[in-house]
């Protein structure tokens, strides 16, 4: 009897391998590198250093072959799921292709081997790098100054916040609130805390958009800023955006936006020009640099002129044909992190906006748009849109209806090879699934996700007890997440034992 084709899909699995932890393997004896006798006399580390300043002794590190580490490193790579395996609709991250010149670029021997120490007299190729892509952000996002210190959007928001509180003590008056929509992303509120403000949170319209009426009614002279997103986390254009910057402007407030969605609108329109005061841009998600497995980002800054002086020091300025970094800045709002930001991902932005030109730039929106919208408008019949008015890069539906749960869908589509999508966020839909394709995907990628979440809904109203297992293809399936958050285990220890 002949065997069945295997069919070729990307949730078919190869071999998934047991592994031990690192710290349980090896033998005593067991080496990597074989190196030269040293030549230079043995100290004890005792007669150079004072005791606070050696660390104890490390006792059973594993020791292994370099051939023992490739291979273990090698199998615990095929547990992951990354952006150059499949689809990864992650919504509110913007998860697309990372292109791999970028790469090689940021390779190169002048910007990798490039010390952050080194005088500016012989870093003019990097500095003049960060300035013109200061100026690239400038221009694409309408604003009038950029810092590119920040190493992630929540720090760029941190700066943002910073910003706001010196400009308003410098004004005579701190001022106490910060306005926040319901659908904010919660680094939002984290940031004004972190700044000594009082959150207070709008309710948005049955529509998901900012209540123009419950904002003027809440601002007044102690409120410092407004802070929004637009588009915002329901992937929907604040239309009324320019009344919103004009009510926090006349009771002397600032405007804050989460650059987090400017991948739907870049190219297109800008946000200096809507009345935007401080603006912090994911280089991670707009710009392609890579997310990294949690960092490195980079978040830059970008002000109206009224926040110029209280930038982040220092900045990178030009003067007379030569380029430098600026640290007289007795306004400014300090230093954000040692030296001057993630400089890789700022060399892979940089390459990814001078490759596409202006032209490019707006044709990654429309076509993030487009993707977006594509799958909306092929789901919408079978899974439930809490708000119905137009979305842009992502779109957000929910449970509602369906034979199985959020967290069902989310579980199965592993098994059919392609990343969840966000799941329960953002807070204001109950239920939700959070979907961004980006520009990346090809509209074959697109179909086989549609269809694959169309297959998924049919069983679950047919089947809904055969979904609790899923993934059941993964190296890890159902975790207790809520063990897993109360008693995490995040490091080795000798002889361990469950508890």
């Amino acid at each position: 009897m002949s065997q069945a084709p295997v069919p070729k899909g990307p949730g078919i699995p190869g071999l998934i391998f047991e592994e031990s932890l690192v710290f349980e393997m090896g033998s005593p004896g067991r080496k990597a590198y074989s190196l030269p006798s040293c030549d230079v006399p043995e100290v004890e580390i005792e007669t150079l250093l004072p005791p606070g300043e050696i660390r104890e002794a490390i006792d059973e590190l594993p020791e292994l072959t370099e051939l023992d580490v490739v291979r273990h490193f090698t199998r615990l790579s095929q547990w992951n799921f990354n952006i150059d395996s499949n689809f990864y609709p992650l919504g509110s991250c913007t998860m697309k292709y990372n292109p791999k010149i970028n790469e090689t670029l940021a390779r190169l021997p002048g910007f990798a081997q490039h010390h952050p120490l080194t005088p500016d007299a012989d870093a003019q190729g990097s500095l003049q790098l960060m300035f013109e892509l200061q100026e690239c952000l400038k221009t694409i996002s309408g604003m009038d100054h950029v810092s590119l210190q920040p190493a992630a959007g929540a720090q760029g928001e941190f700066a943002g916040m910073l910003m706001i509180k010196a400009y308003h003590s410098a004004h005579g008056n701190p001022r106490k609130k910060v306005l926040l929509p319901d659908s904010a992303h919660g680094t939002n509120p984290a940031s004004a805390t972190l700044c000594g403000y009082k959150s207070v949170q709008l309710p948005s319209t049955a529509e998901g958009l900012i209540d123009v009426d419950k904002l003027e009614a809440a601002m007044d002279e102690e409120t410092a800023a407004i802070m929004l997103t637009n588009p915002n986390t329901l992937g929907m254009f604040e239309k009324d955006i320019l009344k919103i910057t004009e009510i926090v402007h006349s009771k002397g407030g600032l405007v804050y936006c989460d650059g987090a969605n400017l991948n739907a609108v870049m190219g297109i329109t800008k946000m200096g020009d809507m009345g935007i005061d401080v603006l912090h841009i994911n280089l991670h998600k707009t710009f392609s640099t890579p997310h990294g497995g949690g960092g490195p980002g980079a978040g830059p800054v970008c002000v109206a002129d009224i926040l110029e002086p209280y930038l982040p020091a220092p900045v990178v300025e030009k003067s007379g044909g030569k380029y430098l970094l600026n640290s007289d800045r007795p306004e400014s709002v300090g230093k954000l992190k040692s030296f001057n930001g993630n400089f890789g991902m700022l060399l892979r932005a940089y390459a990814y906006i001078r490759t596409l030109g202006p032209e490019g730039i707006r044709q990654v929106a429309e076509s993030a748009v487009l993707n977006a919208n594509y799958i909306r408008a092929k789901l919408k019949d079978i899974f439930h849109l809490p708000f119905t008015g137009p979305s842009l890069h992502e779109c957000v539906f929910n449970d509602k209806g369906q034979g199985i749960t959020t967290m069902d869908f989310a579980k199965e589509l592993i098994d059919h090879g392609f990343h969840p999508p966000t799941v329960y966020f953002p807070l204001i839909v109950k239920g939700a699934l959070m979907i961004e394709p980006t520009e990346t995907e090809s509209k074959e990628t697109l179909d086989s996700f549609i269809e694959t979440m169309q297959a998924i809904a049919k069983k679950g109203q047919e089947d809904a007890e055969s979904f609790h297992d899923a993934p059941r293809l993964s190296k890890v399936s159902r975790p207790d997440e809520a063990q897993a958050a109360r008693n995490p285990k995040l490091r080795w220890v000798t002889n361990a034992t469950d508890s």
